[in-house]
């Protein structure tokens, strides 16, 4: 891939600061005042180590109000383009920088994707909560039969066609459908909708620690409307951004989901962030992502 994270923040001993580069351009947040201070001498080193690259910061984030700073999206260096275009194995991505979730992609999930892929062949295959389509565009590169594309945005799922596009995927391998996902994948149970391979990668459910068993409701809900819709030997990943959920809930909360759509599974791995946002062993909270790859009986 010509995307990847420099700087991850407490686990690379610069807590606050976060650094992606998307093939010529770098994006940054500051998120804590420590590094605000410290902003013009970051920029500096910036333009330093990487003289051809431009330069946004993405700084519009809500934590920001947390230490007494506003949100600020700014073009520090260069020309950037709306879009821009990456590649990671073998798939081509178009990366909103300016107005994307996080800085524009969710780079942690690269390793997962080519999971996906590896297992998509001939699959029909839902993407829940798609975004920009990472996952569904993964499992074409994989030769799945088709994919769903289904998120709660239309400009998402925009995107998501023109990175079909991109890809020189044909038009009637991908369908958009842009809803409630727990709505629609509870109509799609009611009219006998079946798959073979199912990706659930919601938002961050868990924003607190007194909104943990909401949010353990919410996972369980997702779940099980995705397992009564997987085919016998289909396979679910599952995931949780939230950091407050620890794995051994996770797995608690999928068990429950599958004890109550009458389905027996088994995890055939334990699925992580990718390698560049590593974990410091003093800050094991650095562990937000996990996910469960799971067949289904």
């Amino acid at each position: 891939s010509n995307a990847l994270r420099l700087v991850h923040s407490e686990s690379d001993d610069l807590p606050g600061l976060i650094l992606d580069r998307y093939a010529n351009v770098l994006v940054f947040q500051l998120l804590t005042a420590g590094m605000e201070f410290w902003r013009e001498a970051i920029i500096g080193a910036l333009r330093s180590l990487f003289p051809e690259d431009a330069i946004l910061e993405r700084s519009d984030v809500d934590v920001r109000a947390k230490e007494g700073l506003a949100e600020r999206i700014a073009i520090v260096h260069g020309e950037i383009p709306d879009l821009v275009r990456i590649h990671e194995n073998g798939v081509n991505f178009l990366v909103d920088v300016h107005g994307g979730h996080k800085t524009g992609f969710y780079l942690d999930q690269r390793d997962n994707r080519l999971a996906v892929s590896r297992v998509a062949s001939g699959a029909e295959v839902l993407n829940c909560f798609s975004y920009t389509g990472g996952f569904g565009l993964a499992a074409l590169r994989g030769g799945a039969a088709h994919v769903t594309q289904l998120d709660a945005s239309a400009p998402a799922l925009a995107l998501a066609e023109r990175n079909r596009e991109a890809n020189g995927f044909a038009a009637d391998s991908m369908t958009k459908v842009c809803g409630d996902a727990f709505q629609i994948l509870r109509n799609w149970h009611k009219e006998g909708r079946t798959f073979d391979l199912i990706v659930l990668d919601p938002p961050k459910f868990v924003d607190s620690k007194a909104s943990l068993n909401r949010a353990s409701r919410g996972y369980k809900d997702v779940n099980l409307c995705a397992l009564r819709l997987l085919k016998p030997g289909g396979r679910l990943f599952t995931f949780s951004c939230s950091g407050l959920m620890e794995d051994g809930l996770f797995q608690k909360i999928v068990a429950d989901a599958a004890l109550d759509a009458g389905r027996n599974g088994r995890i055939l791995h334990r699925l992580t962030q990718a390698g560049d946002h590593p974990v410091a062993l003093p800050f094991p909270e650095g562990a937000y992502l996990k996910g469960l790859k799971v067949l289904v009986d």
